[in-house]
């Protein structure tokens, strides 16, 4: 096996997941691979050697990215620099695309092969940058079934490969988990899933907690995000609340096992973002959530060119899942969807339409499996 070196550049929860997945597959299938790169923690455990981690850089929101620029141009000039010192044979880039579609550009100046894993949604926001993305990316991988279609309107061609959530729910379903600690199991629980970023957790959280006395016979367990402190969250429910979480009798919090909660919800608030399909993936029903800044929501609102903002409802084609978008994200209507929701009348409804959905996005091989087969055998050509 040649002793390939492939440098990674994921800035997200979700890039590290896939990241991370991607990693061993490659590694099972070429042991001598070195890979180094920027990620996470899930990426350090799957053996890449990680330069930076993602908590120092997910920054959410166009006014927000401006408000950091200097930070965020001073990290590209450290990643150009790194990748130089590390002559990777390939890059290899996850998502992530303010960031990656800019480094795509210079990489391919630099004459190294660009591989560009998960597309950037520019059928969401901006299908001009196709056009750039033809040019620079020497191999695109996609994960979304409508994705190839439309890149070939671009006559672009890409590769589909499933989706790496597939997977991920599909290891978890296979091994034995112990679920949350719940004082409360016998009550209905509800998940929360305020996203991974501070700036969306600190105003989406509030809101989900709005409602905690309108179900009172229910649990609201809060699943943290793994870049975030136990203490991030402890202000956030004190603040809201005036009880810390572990006095509050009705909140609970776990970190680093989503998947254990979903397993055991009967509902879910999600922030919009890779949550939604793996709350779907899990039957669980939901009411996507979204609210930015104003300048931000204004500018999104101008520019996104797609009906939905969740994963499950673009994918289906449908408005399945309820969206509570900025001004329309308020107790009341968070109180009526949940209420919704939980209506013994619609048990099994959102079962069989989850069941739809996930035979649309499984393939006959694991997303990373088949992507780490790609990309190695884009290197040796």
């Amino acid at each position: 096996m040649a002793n390939h070196r492939l440098y990674v550049i994921a800035g997200e929860a979700s890039g590290d997941l896939h990241g991370s997945n991607l990693a061993k597959a490659l590694q099972a299938i070429n042991p001598n691979l070195s890979i180094r790169g920027w990620g996470g923690d899930l990426m350090s455990a799957a053996g890449v050697n990680i330069v930076k981690h993602y908590r120092e850089l997910a920054f959410m929101g166009f006014v927000e990215v401006l408000r950091h620029l200097p930070e965020i141009l001073r990290n590209f000039k450290k990643c150009k620099q790194d990748i130089l010192a590390f002559r990777p044979d390939a890059v290899v880039l996850i998502d992530y695309p303010g960031f990656n579609i800019r480094m795509a550009k210079w990489l391919k100046q630099q004459g190294i092969k660009v591989i560009y894993y998960i597309a950037p949604q520019v059928w969401a926001w901006n299908a001009s940058r196709v056009h750039t993305l033809k040019k620079v990316v020497d191999l695109m991988l996609v994960i979304l079934p409508f994705e190839k279609e439309f890149f070939r309107k671009y006559d672009m061609e890409v590769q589909y490969v499933g989706h790496p959530l597939m997977e991920a729910r599909d290891a978890f379903l296979s091994e034995k988990h112990l679920n949350p600690e719940s004082t409360v199991s016998e009550k209905k629980i509800i998940a929360l899933l305020p996203g991974s970023r501070k700036q969306e957790i600190r105003t989406v959280l509030p809101l989900m907690l709005s409602v905690l006395a309108d179900f009172p016979d229910a649990s609201f367990i809060i699943a943290g995000a793994s870049a975030q402190s136990d203490e991030f969250y402890e202000t956030i429910v004190t603040d809201t609340t005036g009880q810390s979480i572990k006095s509050h009798p009705q909140i609970e919090y776990v970190k680093g096992r989503t998947y254990q909660l979903l397993s055991i919800a009967d509902a879910a608030l999600v922030t919009s973002g890779t949550a939604t399909l793996e709350t779907a993936l899990f039957k669980v029903p939901q009411v996507v959530c979204y609210k930015g800044s104003y300048l931000s929501y204004q500018i999104a609102k101008r520019v996104i060119r797609v009906p939905y903002i969740s994963l499950v409802n673009l994918i289906m084609d449908k408005a399945f899942v309820s969206e509570l978008i900025q001004e329309e994200l308020n107790p009341e209507r968070i109180k009526m969807e949940l209420s919704r929701l939980l209506d013994p009348s619609l048990e099994g409804y959102f079962e069989k339409e989850y069941s739809d959905l996930e035979s649309l996005l499984r393939q006959e091989k694991p997303a990373s499996q088949k992507a780490a087969e790609l990309i190695l055998a884009a290197l040796n050509y």
